[in-house]
Formats: structure tokens, C-alpha cells, sequence
């Protein structure tokens, strides 16, 4: 069995399965409702949370996790003789990683981090990848190189319902958001260089998901069929329904997975976010 303990941070939106199997321990970043703290995934789950945010007039905010959080977990497993390898969400778009990185640095023990250097499941898919190569019998330095070579592979793009949370988040200009809302304009997002960007935009979420699809399979070229799918969904099935009938039309999986985008994702996108991810060969 190997000593190498697995932590992750909430923002990688790894299901309770895959932690379960790994034996992953999860850092929780703090979601924040009318003025109250909610620890990611522990004291509020991303069901509960779009069902708020569908039925109340509030507006999410997220707090990183902390050097404390991270001095504790890591004492506890190099205090146990354990080597520690942490998975970090994008340390472009939250400070949880250089918390992280202070945390490491007032510790003793062997404790390595690495910067997935993207989001919600496009770094869970990392953590996953870490632990199967662990489970193998890898060492740190294969399992960073293997997770390098993966950088170079994913692909993750998402649409969303509704422009506000976008434009609460200072993602958009109020007066962009009000005319996107007119136009029933929708944004295609693709996580890039750790970073949410801008690929694409349409009229309608049905030409979002079609678009969504289109830039994806320039990005693959002529091979387009792949081994493995991730369709990620929040609160709207119909809309995971309607995403899985398209994916399995035009790239042929021989798997398809599923992940809900967690809350902290959420707090930015607002509820009827869904997403693709799926890899170059």
C-alpha cells in the first residue's frame, strides 16, 4: 500500500466515489450566503446551494482556503510518516494554492504540491490521474510527468443560463450583461492558461450547446471520437440529458462520466451551468 496521501481542494469537484476509492482528503474553500460562511461541500452541497440561488435573491461569494487549513492537514499526515501530494485548483484564479505553498513552507515532512492550473473537474481529472498512477506503483516525479503530458490534452469548455453571476463576479460590464440578457445572448467559456476565458458566444442555450460542441471538435481536429467523456451539469437534468445525447452522437465515447459543478465554480456561474471535457490524442 502506498505512503503517499492524496489531498485535493473543493474547487476540483471530485466525487464522494473517487474519494472514497483513492482515499482522498478534500481542503474545503468557504462559500459565503447573505453574510454566512459554508464550508464547501461539507456544510452545504451544490444541490442545496443552485436551489437557493434559484429561489433566493442572493448573491455568493467564495473565501479561499487558508495557510491554517493546510498547516493542519499537512502536520497530521507528515506527523503519521506519510509523504503528502497535493492537488491544487488553478493557482491563477485563487490563492488556495499559494496558502498551500505557506502552509508547505512552515512544515517539515516531504510534501510536494502541484498547480493542476485548472478548474471545477478539469482538475479533479488531475487528482484522479494522480491517484490511479500512485495506485500503480508510480513515483512523484512520474506521476508530474504523466500530469504534464495531460496539460497538453484537455480540453474544458462550459455555458451558462444566465449572465449575472458573470457580471456580480466582475467576469462582465453590468452594461454588457444587461444587453447579453436582451439578446438572450450566451457566452461559450473554456478554461484556458488556468483562467476562464471567453471562446465563443451564440443567441439561446440550445446554439450555445451546439457551439460548444463545434469549437470542440476544431480544437481535436479530424480524430474526434474519444475513450472518455465528462459532462458536467448543476441543476438542470434536462440539460445533462440533452448534453449526453449529443456527445454520444458526435464523439462516440467509450465512457462518459458525469460531475456537478460544485459551489464555489457555482458562485461565479450561476445555476444551469454545463460543461464538456475530454482530451486531444
Amino acid at each position: 500500500m502506498s505512503n503517499i496521501k492524496i489531498i485535493c481542494d473543493s474547487l476540483s469537484d471530485v466525487n464522494k466515489d473517487y474519494l472514497e476509492q483513492y482515499d482522498i482528503d478534500v481542503v474545503p474553500l468557504t462559500v459565503i450566503l447573505d453574510g454566512k460562511e459554508y464550508r464547501d461541500g461539507i456544510d452545504i452541497k451544490p444541490e442545496e446551494f443552485y436551489k437557493i440561488l434559484r429561489e433566493q435573491n442572493v448573491h455568493p461569494k467564495t473565501s479561499q482556503a487558508t495557510y491554517a487549513q493546510f498547516k493542519e492537514i499537512f502536520d497530521k499526515y507528515t506527523n503519521e510518516g506519510k509523504t503528502v501530494l497535493y492537488l491544487s485548483g488553478s493557482s491563477a484564479a485563487t490563492g488556495t494554492c499559494q496558502s498551500a505553498i505557506m502552509a508547505k513552507n512552515d512544515s517539515e515532512g516531504d510534501i510536494h504540491i502541484y498547480d493542476t492550473y485548472n478548474l471545477t473537474f478539469g482538475a479533479g481529472i488531475f487528482v484522479v490521474k494522480a491517484a490511479e498512477l500512485i495506485n500503480e506503483g508510480k513515483s512523484i516525479e512520474e506521476v508530474f510527468e504523466e500530469l504534464d503530458k495531460l496539460k497538453e490534452k484537455f480540453i474544458l469548455m462550459f455555458t451558462v443560463d444566465t449572465l449575472e453571476y458573470l457580471q456580480k463576479g466582475g467576469r462582465i460590464s453590468s452594461t454588457k450583461a444587461a444587453v447579453g440578457s436582451i439578446l438572450n445572448i450566451k457566452p461559450i467559456l473554456e478554461v484556458k492558461d488556468g483562467l476562464v476565458s471567453q471562446a465563443g458566444q451564440v443567441r439561446g442555450k440550445k446554439n450555445a450547446i451546439n457551439k460548444m460542441v463545434d469549437l470542440i471538435k476544431e480544437k481535436l481536429g479530424n480524430d474526434i471520437e474519444q475513450d472518455e467523456v465528462y459532462i458536467g451539469y448543476s441543476d438542470d437534468l434536462k440539460e445533462k440529458e440533452k448534453l449526453t445525447q449529443i456527445v454520444t452522437e458526435v464523439f462516440k465515447p467509450k465512457k462518459i462520466e458525469y460531475f456537478i459543478v460544485g459551489t464555489c465554480i457555482g458562485a461565479h456561474s450561476g445555476p444551469g451551468v454545463s460543461g464538456i471535457l475530454c482530451f486531444k490524442k
